[in-house]
């Protein structure tokens, strides 16, 4: 799988600017407020920065240090509190991100200020992200959001960065790149230096870079990114207008996300029914091999990696038969995860009067992605009572015509006469995705006093979410024809398009906040309080039926006023307010919801010296339901408990101390955050359906710290850990016993109608999060060489929330649980099952080892004294780990279907050539 290294040229570069900080144009102006007359040097590229927040800071001159094109979120994982495991060395196949347990869908990430989660499900895609080459500066807020920040998704922490000033001079910078796994990388940037009489200056860049997957020998990661920036400074007094614009494609294989499993074999059981039967037997079927289907296993080191996926060519249509498909493109591998990207970002700052400063940040945002797998389709239609339906029924894909070109309309699964077979024809089926999304962030600062500030501040954003699920056609070798199917989706018979999801979201917030700021005893002391009131509307419409609580649909078609409207008419809805049951299918329908909220924060900042001081900050995070848990909520009428889902809260206290100096930069917290409303989500990779379960209050707390060490000039040390407790306070509801109890549907767990089912999670920690974690870099110059080593480790990530060994059953589970001759009546009639343990409790604890060394080449006379060669070797020692698990936390720990994670990152060489002037 790895090719032989070799060294591309490169050519041109530009002189590192002044440092910046990460938030809106606002909030930088508000902490260079608070952060007057610290020391705030950094070490290495570590810097702490003297706010009442408990802040972690990393510089360009850190960040230089990684893998060119790295993700910034690795970047981060250098940070105490913050966990990412990576899916592959070179930052362009996404990962998994948590701070202080806090998973990405709850920590809010920003670029020059405007949001990056997905307006939909609030995730932060890693590979998406700005070049490395170009961020002067990321900040953590490691437990608090800014109060203008235009955040549904900010219960936990914030990340934030900004994109590089343009310098005043002429330069240019190339950095070419190549590595293990055909690794090949080129960036180029361009600064224009100031060009007009009104001091004008921008930059240009660009990068493109490809790789092989690096667990099979099949896939293929290809990312190209664009970006400029235009800064017009006004007046000498730190006024200006920037106007930035950033694209970004992926097109990207998925790989490496396999069961996490280590049973051997496949099992199943026989026997175990009728009313006196014995306990069935277990019987030891075909051997489990790693990989990523979901008979497959998780690898048991990497000795069992690369695995092989096969080619192919699809079915050969045939007239006058039922065609049966093969398995060409429908595997995991196969698949792809492509996405365009782009924003228009504006940042400006103007001072109105001597004591009165405006800020105001307008952006717009696009995204257009997709990610799934492959279906069935059928060239007939769906009859019920003498009437016919196209669409996506009943997780069946309908046409009523030919998909394959034989001429005939027999391929189906369902054949003619209700007779069940195994044919249809393979499309592909992505979840589409296309957001247009617009904002503004905006500030008044007036300086009542020296030392005494307000701040005012306005946001909106306005977001368009469009969900569709449109088909494709597939080549003769699996691959798809154009991975967006929405751009020539298949249509039905009847002209509509078939798919299995169609619905359309606004998000809407409007926001006001206000801070004050005040600075006593010679600026000894600094006191911030502030509140933010946001507003969200979620406008819903679902165009399709919603068959079940789990969110299954049934599409007939937008517009399709004729067939659904029949389709609602045999399919009639009621609800039963005493058993909150529902029978029948809810109708396509529009829905709107509202939450606001009053989060107040405030912190102080006292300096002992001028190197020590001490903070303490309370803030409260806010998250709004996002859409996919919402528009599960419209089985159930408006109003109802169960079709108004609770926002999530958390509380979150900071207090710790600090030293700052030109050597040291050491910092040292103790946290603690009630988090209400927790929701636990479960994601099946087969079925694409995330179902949701409220945790109820999860009380949270620990220790962070770092500290970076200059002993001398050529050598800078630094290290960092955390320390993570949670704790489930209450048992959490996994469903409900059938209002009506029956020798095959009751079990132990089912005593009365109706009652709830529980899992043990009282007292427990949550899943997905890492215990502690630990590690630290050293840097060394000797001569022209510079060398760096930094090391991690992870500690052990719970799987469930029982935090129990993971267990599967050989059948159905009944009422959650396996059932066997010990927990359901004598007189059961159906199979019973056995339980058995496919994994342990936890995902094993990790240490991975980096080694970074630069080479300067201004001395041989070859470029400038800018021109460098880097070396990365990352993971040393190829250590073998389970990666992200994502939403595969499980509530309870005995599953049908087991969780699918990443497997952890391998060892990777890059060598890289800079040159710039």
């Amino acid at each position: 799988m790895r090719n032989s290294l070799f060294l591309g040229a490169a050519v041109i570069a530009l002189a590192i600017p002044a440092a910046a900080s990460a938030q809106s144009t606002g909030s930088v102006d508000a902490e260079e407020v608070v952060v007057t007359g610290s020391r705030n040097d950094s070490v290495g590229g570590v810097k702490t920065v003297d706010t009442t927040r408990n802040k972690a800071v990393l510089t360009q001159q850190f960040i230089s240090r990684q893998t060119p094109g790295q993700s910034v979120n690795e970047i981060i994982n250098n940070l105490p509190g913050v966990s990412f495991q990576n899916n592959d060395p070179f930052g362009s196949a996404g990962g998994t991100l948590t701070i202080r347990g806090f998973d990405s869908t709850r920590i809010s990430q920003t670029f020059d200020g405007i949001p990056l989660n997905d307006t939909g499900n609030y995730a932060i895609y890693s590979n998406q992200q700005l070049d490395p080459e170009l961020i002067e500066q990321v900040n953590v807020n490691l437990g608090t959001t800014d109060v203008d920040s235009p955040t549904a998704a900010a219960t936990g922490s914030t990340v934030n960065y900004r994109s590089l000033m343009p310098s005043d001079n002429f330069g240019a910078r190339m950095v070419g790149s190549v590595g293990d796994y055909s690794f090949f990388r080129v960036f180029g940037l361009v600064n224009t230096g100031v060009f007009t009489p009104w001091g004008t200056k921008a930059w240009i860049a660009g990068s493109s870079a490809t790789n092989d997957v690096v667990f099979n020998n099949y896939g293929k990661i290809n990312k190209q990114q664009y970006n400029a920036k235009v800064y017009q400074p006004i007046g000498g007094n730190g006024d200006f207008i920037a106007i930035s614009g950033h694209y970004n494609q992926n097109r990207n294989n998925f790989f490496g996300s396999a069961p996490l499993r280590n049973d051997t074999n496949v099992f199943t059981s026989i026997g175990g029914t009728g009313p006196n039967a014995a306990a069935p037997t277990l019987v030891t079927g075909a051997v489990r091999t790693a990989g990523t289907g979901s008979n497959n296993r998780f690898p048991n080191s990497r000795d069992e990696l690369p695995y092989n996926v096969a080619r192919c060519q699809i079915d050969t249509p045939q007239a006058g038969v039922n065609d049966v498909p093969n398995s060409c493109g429908t595997s995991f591998d196969e698949r792809y995860n492509p996405s365009n990207t782009s924003n228009i970002r504006i940042n400006s700052r103007f001072t109105l009067a001597d004591n009165l400063i405006l800020s105001a940040d307008p952006y717009y945002q696009y995204t257009k992605a997709n990610g799934g797998g492959t279906v069935r389709g059928q060239e007939g239609g769906f009859t019920r009572n003498g009437q016919t339906f196209y669409g996506f029924i009943g997780n069946n894909y309908y046409f009523g015509r030919d998909l394959n070109g034989d001429g005939d309309l027999l391929d189906r699964t369902t054949a003619i006469g209700g007779t069940t077979t195994n044919g249809g024809v393979t499309l592909l089926a992505p979840s589409q995705t296309v957001t247009h999304r617009y904002g503004v962030i905006s500030s008044l600062r007036y300086d009542i006093a020296r030392g005494q500030t307000i701040r005012i501040a306005y946001t909106h954003e306005y977001a368009r979410h469009r969900q569709t699920g449109e088909l494709g056609y597939l080549q003769l070798n699996g691959q798809p024809f154009d991975v967006f199917p929405i751009n020539n989706p298949i249509l039905a018979a009847n002209g509509f398009a078939v798919q299995k999801r169609d619905r359309q979201s606004f998000a809407i917030l409007d926001q006001v906040s206000g801070e004050y700021t005040g600075k006593f005893f010679d600026d000894a002391l600094t006191i911030q309080a502030g509140v933010r009131a946001p507003w969200f509307k979620r406008d819903l419409n679902n165009f399709c039926f919603v068959t079940s609580g789990g969110g299954n649909v049934d599409c007939l078609g937008r517009g399709n006023d004729a067939a659904n409207a029949a389709y609602a008419a045999q399919n009639p809805y009621s609800y039963n307010a005493t058993t909150n049951t529902v029978t029948g299918y809810a109708v396509p329908q529009q829905r709107v919801l509202r939450y606001n909220r009053v989060l107040p924060s405030a912190g102080f900042t006292y300096r002992l010296d001028s190197s020590a001081s001490v903070f303490a900050n309370y803030s409260r995070g806010f998250q709004v339901p996002g859409t996919d848990n919402l528009y599960q909520t419209l089985y159930y009428p408006a109003g109802t408990e169960a079709a108004n889902p609770k926002p999530e809260f958390s509380d979150n206290f900071d207090l710790g101390a600090r030293y700052t100096t030109n050597r040291i930069q050491a910092q040292v917290g103790l946290w603690y955050t009630k988090f209400s409303n927790r929701l636990a989500s479960a994601y099946d990779v087969d079925t694409q359906q995330t179902i949701y379960r409220n945790l109820g209050r999860v009380d949270k707390y620990g220790i962070d710290g770092s500290i970076a060490y200059r002993p001398v000039d050529d050598v800078t040390l630094y290290v960092f850990g955390s320390y993570l407790k949670s704790e489930i306070k209450n048992d959490v509801v996994l469903g409900r016993c059938p209002t009506t109890l029956t020798a095959a549907n009751t079990t132990t767990n089912c005593s009365a109608a109706g009652a709830p089912v529980y899992a043990l999670t009282a007292g427990k920690r949550e899943s997905g999060a890492p215990v502690y974690t630990f590690g630290g870099r050293a840097q060394a110059t000797l001569g022209p060489v510079d060398l760096g080593v930094q090391a991690k480790r992870t500690g052990r990530r719970y799987l469930n929330d029982q935090n129990l060994p993971q267990f599967a059953c050989t059948v159905a589970l009944i009422n959650n649980v396996c059932p066997t001759v010990a927990n359901v009546p004598a007189s059961f009639s159906g199979t019973r099952g056995i339980q058995y343990q496919t994994y342990g409790a936890y995902a094993p604890g990790y240490t991975t080892v980096d080694l970074d060394a630069r080479i300067a080449l201004g001395w041989t006379g070859i470029g400038t004294d800018k021109t460098y060669i880097q070396l990365n070797l990352q993971n040393v020692f190829n250590t073998f780990y389970v990666g992200g698990l994502g939403q595969a936390g499980q509530t309870a720990n005995v599953v049908s279907s087991l969780p699918f994670v990443q497997i952890g990152s391998p060892r990777a060489l890059i060598v890289s050539l800079n040159t710039q002037f």
